[in-house]
């Protein structure tokens, strides 16, 4: 059985929220399972090995869940990137769209030295626009986006589409629904 099989085997489709019409994918079942969590986190590490990464970002607040662990296995710094009011250092922020809504994210001013080489990391990929926004507050300080990481891409939403890449940028989905 491949990783994305056992994964899709857990996660629970929430219908209906956080709002009617959406399907939330509940990856919280994973977490449970400390051996498929490893396998995870290996499958993560080894694109962020082929990508040469310095730094993962995660992205509030699942991105998270993962992102400290993928760091701590590759041996390099982990750096969060929270929504608005958040963080307690000075800070740089964007806003942006939701698939339904609006929100600000910001990123401590010094968390990147330049020219970093960085993962992104977030359990969703929908429509691009928290990947786009952090990865603009990378670039503004100084980091280089290497590579996106998601356990999850709803690829109807194009959000592979909308980030469009630059340079050698990479994105990496376990799954694709």
């Amino acid at each position: 059985m491949t990783l994305s099989d056992k994964i899709k085997d857990v996660i629970r489709d929430i219908p209906d929220f956080p709002k009617p019409g959406i399907v939330f994918k509940d990856i919280t079942p994973i977490l449970s399972n400390s051996k498929l969590v490893t396998e995870v986190v290996d499958w993560f590490v080894e694109k962020g090995k082929q990508d040469n990464i310095d730094v993962v970002v995660g992205v509030e607040s699942r991105g998270f869940l993962f992102g400290l662990l993928i760091a701590e296995k590759m041996g390099v710094p982990f750096v969060p990137v929270r929504k608005q009011g958040k963080l307690p250092y000075k800070t740089i922020a964007h806003s942006y769209d939701l698939e339904y809504g609006s929100a600000t994210v910001e990123i401590h001013e010094d968390a990147l030295k330049p020219g970093q080489k960085v993962m992104i990391h977030d359990d969703l990929l929908a429509t691009g626009g928290t990947a786009m926004a952090a990865a603009e507050l990378v670039k503004q300080i100084g980091g280089k986006v290497c590579n996106y990481t998601f356990l999850i891409e709803l690829g109807f939403l194009n959000g592979k589409e909308n980030i469009g890449l630059d340079n050698n940028e990479a994105i990496h989905s376990i799954i694709t629904y």
